[in-house]
């Protein structure tokens, strides 16, 4: 399978027509024991300062979020409960945005995948969410500020997506009105999407 990377240009626009436009793309993991991939089926926007659920709500600027306030297409990792979680930022410069990354359709690197997850999970359970789908990948807190426009992380071109659905975020429900923010995208019928 030919992958061809995504332009640096693809990142330049809004984070929530981002948010939708990552839905059937592809994103790739290259790491020692080889390649795993899958086509991006979830994401959530997260708008920075005016958004309580953010990481970059009202400007706040850590040794975490530094990352954030780079230019688009940026890696910026996570962990939640343990468990790592892959953004990509977007926006502009300066301003704190990114894209969740909540569950992928595993392409390539099947078999990785179930050493990394556990031989006995059914296919849907490897990725259908975001501590999963980096677990699965290999994705790790060591990817924090890499660029999603080169190895071992990217995004490559992948297809079109028909029918894309939103809902409120998952998870963030002690973000005030935010938690009922419609920023997650998913796409329509997709099995692998972590919560209908």
């Amino acid at each position: 399978m030919k992958l061809h990377i995504l332009p640096q240009s693809f990142y330049n626009q809004s984070t929530l027509d981002l948010a939708q436009k990552l839905l059937g793309q592809i994103l790739v993991k290259e790491t020692a024991e080889g390649i795993t991939a899958g086509y991006i089926v979830e994401t959530e926007g997260y708008l920075g300062q005016k958004d309580q659920a953010a990481h970059g709500f009202k400007n706040r600027k850590t040794a975490r979020t530094e990352i954030l306030f780079a230019e688009a297409g940026h890696v910026y990792t996570h962990t939640m409960h343990r468990h790592c979680l892959v953004n990509v930022v977007s926006g502009e410069a300066d301003i704190p945005e990114s894209v969740l990354i909540r569950a992928v359709e595993p392409i390539l690197g099947i078999p990785i995948m179930r050493q990394r997850r556990g031989e006995d999970k059914k296919e849907r359970d490897l990725t259908n969410g975001p501590g999963k789908l980096c677990q699965a990948l290999g994705i790790t807190m060591d990817d924090y500020g890499k660029q999603f426009t080169q190895s071992p992380i990217y995004i490559a071109q992948g297809i079109m997506v028909e029918q894309i659905s939103c809902s409120p975020r998952i998870g963030i429900d002690n973000s005030g009105e935010a938690k009922d923010y419609p920023w997650r995208y998913y796409v329509e019928g997709n099995e692998y999407v972590s919560k209908r």
